[in-house]
């Protein structure tokens, strides 16, 4: 059912033009608002940012929520790599992960109209005129067709041919936000706008949702819907509607230990074996994207983003990852090179600078590998994980450089990983951490 008192959009700026006003009336606001924050400052010099950033954070994210697509995605992605922003943006930007401004019914309509030939109503038995979510990308909304309850996914008009001038319009405030250097954000942002454009590709979704979900239907606890190709188009998914809660509401019933452990198993195991089995991995690890049924398994609900992993990239980041690194230094030093950690630019201090940064993350990153259980409810690791990053984004040495560091596929399994352990500290689960054999020494 669609949410009573949301309001509707009847229509998304489309155009380059359009959406290119809606970024510069956005940022006069937020100019406008740091013009607020230094004239109260004057005043009162002990003034912090929180109001700054609170009224940024509404003022942009009202905004991308209009516009909807890449940029909105952007910010939802922001809100899980909790370290890069302050908490005013990580709160309201979480909220993409959950709630947007869903699309009135006339435009999901036209939708079908151009996909189908034909209305939802003249496809399936029934079908709600309300979205039942709505999220950065697409809306859902129920239907049945015979005695089948089904989710129908549909995109949003426009946020396919924006992407890559929506992301050029958000590196702006990305850059403001993240306080990176601009080749760093330029690298970041060729990586976001490949897997942005394949997320976008409904039909390749339901293909991998397809193969995905079989390549891992023996592991225990997971459950994965049918996908229905021909009910399926460029823009419109349809799929099996999985009953449950979503892990937020899910943690509001007090689950015991035992079902936070199983749950936690399972979101482990589906990710061990993609990553080291399949190689590819669904790289959206956000609470929105599973649900918890009555019988205690995990329902995986999306697959759009969706990284697939060259095995030198594997071989090399994971080699990093093994708890007794004995690897000799001019091998170490070539795993860091084909990693983009270093470079021949770099001068021989750098060079230490750099692989010794790196090989901390790496280590703090490979942690739960290094033991057969692991309790991801200690919070004190993850304080060790926010601190080394907050140490990292106000590290001067760390900050000049004029190149960005690390291969670009580690973006997305960086971000898988984080994203992963987060579900996991929240869900407050002890787990046994399988892994590949060359990676138990």
């Amino acid at each position: 059912m669609g949410k009573e008192g949301v309001k509707e959009q009847g229509s998304i700026p489309t155009s380059k033009v359009q959406r290119a006003a809606k970024f510069i009336s956005t940022g006069a606001k937020v100019g406008g608002n740091y013009v607020k924050h230094y004239t109260k400052k004057v005043f009162n010099p002990e003034l912090s940012k929180d109001e700054l950033h609170k009224d940024n954070a509404n003022d942009i994210y009202n905004s991308l929520s209009e516009l909807k697509g890449s940029a909105l995605k952007v910010a939802q992605m922001m809100s899980m790599d909790k370290n890069m922003l302050p908490r005013a943006y990580q709160d309201k930007f979480v909220m993409a992960q959950y709630s947007a401004p869903p699309l009135s019914y006339p435009l999901v309509v036209k939708t079908f109209q151009q996909y189908f030939k034909q209305a939802p109503l003249d496809i399936f038995d029934t079908f709600t005129k309300n979205a039942v979510n709505a999220a950065s990308i697409g809306q859902v909304h129920q239907a049945t067709k015979g005695d089948q309850k089904l989710a129908v996914k549909i995109q949003y008009p426009g946020v396919a041919s924006s992407v890559t001038s929506d992301l050029k319009l958000v590196r702006p405030f990305a850059l403001r936000l993240l306080n990176m250097n601009e080749k760093e954000l330029d690298h970041y942002m060729e990586e976001v706008e490949e897997r942005l454009l394949e997320e976008t590709d409904y039909k390749l979704e339901v293909e991998r949702s397809m193969s995905i979900s079989k390549a891992c239907a023996h592991i225990p606890n997971l459950f994965f819907p049918n996908y229905y190709p021909e009910l399926s188009a460029e823009r419109v998914i349809t799929m099996d509607w999985v009953e449950g809660l979503h892990l937020r509401e899910w943690l509001k019933t007090d689950p015991s230990q035992e079902m936070r452990n199983q749950i936690g198993q399972a979101l482990w195991d589906f990710y061990d074996h993609q990553v080291h089995t399949l190689m590819e991995v669904h790289a959206d690890p956000h609470p929105g994207n599973f649900i918890i049924r009555e019988d205690g398994s995990l329902g995986v609900i999306d697959f759009g983003c969706v990284k697939v992993m060259p095995e030198s990239f594997y071989k090399g980041y994971f080699s990093l990852i093994k708890k007794d690194l004995l690897i000799k230094e001019s091998e170490l030093d070539q795993i860091f090179y084909d990693l983009e950690f270093i470079s021949d630019k770099d001068t021989d201090k750098e060079k230490q600078f750099f692989k010794a940064i790196f090989k901390e993350m790496i280590s703090l990153l490979g942690q739960p590998f290094h033991a057969d259980e692991f309790d991801f409810s200690d919070d004190t690791y993850f304080k060790q994980i926010f601190d080394l990053g907050d140490r990292i984004s106000n590290d001067k040495e760390f900050r000049k450089s004029k190149q960005a560091r690390g291969s670009r596929h580690g973006l997305y399994i960086n971000r898988t990983y984080f994203g992963l352990y987060n579900m996991l500290n929240e869900i407050g689960a002890k787990i046994k951490t399988t892994k590949p054999d060359w990676l138990k020494s």
